[in-house]
């Protein structure tokens, strides 16, 4: 590094990826800064340099050798290696820069007393995480799939046996159904869709609930939808619609496969798609030859139908808050509770990397043909027939909570 960005660095102060110390404090509180860091989104530490920004220089002999040693060795889990370099500035005065990427194996802990303690960054410092930051550090690490947790409350009762009929006989290929609710809870623990709790009778599971839950919001009040309408560009009292939709996941269907099956119940997908229809196309003047009004619509369906099965497939689970489906004037914002899984990014997204979230749901959506097997969607459906059907690209906005896809509308085209 150079001097002339050392002190830039310094001059612009500390923030979320940027922390001053001085390099006579105690490994463990090093140790803090360094995971809060890797918990987040990586950054910088300088050491030899006060909180106000005054340069103090290392003092510390050896500071190498005790950071890579005693710091990261014995402190820091699991092992994360940084880049360590000291920058000599025109005094004399050496300041220590340790540069750390975003971890990949989340969470992060020090080891101290035989605890371990995970630390987050909120803002300019580095504070102990919640328990619902705790999982989602241990969910973005691949330690924890949030989708099979139990959901209190719920019971084998909740879930569609109609709908898990026909998955476990024409999808999964059982012979025949479950005939006891014995028989129901052991077959469903195996899949994911519920699990034995120790104190009572086996409950659903998250996929459970959200794949084949007859009203999963009874239960887990942050499933479902959330739809609204407006006629402006802007959010407004005057809300063509608005609306919670809420069901199963999977539509109801008869049949075998390869036999004529059809779809004999909505899912929530195709609920949401009739809900949304008068509010996203609008009818033709004349008439065509079967003596119909053809409907226009704003918006590429098959870019709006994979946007908003990934906001449902790959949402964060330890987020309470629904999916959102906002239509203006001028746009279609599908909002997604989370940001991206462990080290996935926009750009990696958009070049067709795959990292999915929740596994159980992503196959079991699969295996109903509404998800693209090779979970290519963003890259082959939203970006390019966005831009051909409006001639505008999608856009992608991601923050630490949510990820909103925005598909403009052909009015302003």
């Amino acid at each position: 590094m150079l001097k002339s960005e050392l002190l830039e660095i310094i001059a612009n102060g500390e923030n979320s990826g940027v922390e001053f110390k001085r390099d006579d404090l105690r490994p463990e509180q090093l140790a803090k800064e360094i995971v809060a860091l890797a918990n987040f989104q990586g950054g910088k530490l300088l050491l030899g340099v006060e909180d106000d920004g005054a340069i103090s220089g290392i003092q510390r002999p050896d500071l190498e050798t005790w950071v890579m040693d005693t710091v990261f060795g014995r402190y820091v889990h699991p092992l994360i290696l940084p880049f360590y370099e000291e920058v000599v500035l025109d005094d004399g005065k050496r300041v220590a820069v340790i540069s750390l990427t975003q971890g990949t194996a989340k969470p992060y802990v020090v080891r101290n007393n035989n605890r371990e303690e995970i630390f987050v960054r909120v803002g300019s410092t580095s504070r102990l995480a919640t328990r619902e930051q705790q999982a989602r550090l241990f969910e973005s690490g691949g330690m924890l799939h949030a989708e099979v947790l139990p959901v209190s409350g719920s019971r084998l009762e909740d879930l569609d046996q109609a709908r898990m009929s026909d998955y476990l006989v024409n999808v999964a290929g059982d012979q025949a159904a479950p005939q006891s609710s014995v028989e129901w809870e052991q077959r469903l623990i195996g899949l994911g869709f519920m699990v034995n709790r120790p104190d009572g009778p086996a409950v659903c599971t998250i996929a459970g609930l959200v794949l084949f839950g007859r009203s999963p919001r009874r239960t887990l009040r942050h499933a479902g939808v959330r739809w609204m309408s407006f006629a402006g560009e802007t959010k407004n009292y005057q809300a063509q619609d608005d609306s919670v939709l809420d069901g199963p996941l999977v539509a109801l269907w008869e049949g075998r496969p390869g036999a004529g099956r059809q779809m004999i119940e909505d899912g929530l997908v195709e609920r949401l798609a009739d809900r949304m229809r008068p509010f996203i196309s609008e009818e033709g003047v004349e008439l065509n030859e079967g003596l119909r009004r053809e409907s226009t619509y704003f918006y590429p369906l098959d870019a709006v139908r994979e946007a908003i099965l990934n906001a449902f497939v790959h949402r964060d689970w330890t987020r309470s808050i629904e999916v959102e489906v906002v239509n203006f004037s001028n746009r279609l914002e599908v909002i997604s509770p989370g940001s991206l899984q462990n080290s996935m990014t926009i750009e990696k997204m958009l070049a067709g990397q795959r990292s999915p979230r929740n596994p159980i749901i992503v196959e079991i959506m699969r295996d109903y043909g509404y998800v693209d097997s090779r979970g290519m969607g963003v890259r082959r459906k939203i970006v390019p027939l966005t831009r051909d059907y409006a001639g505008k690209d999608a856009e992608f906005d991601l923050t630490d909570d949510y990820l909103r896809v925005v598909i403009p509308s052909i009015r302003n085209s």
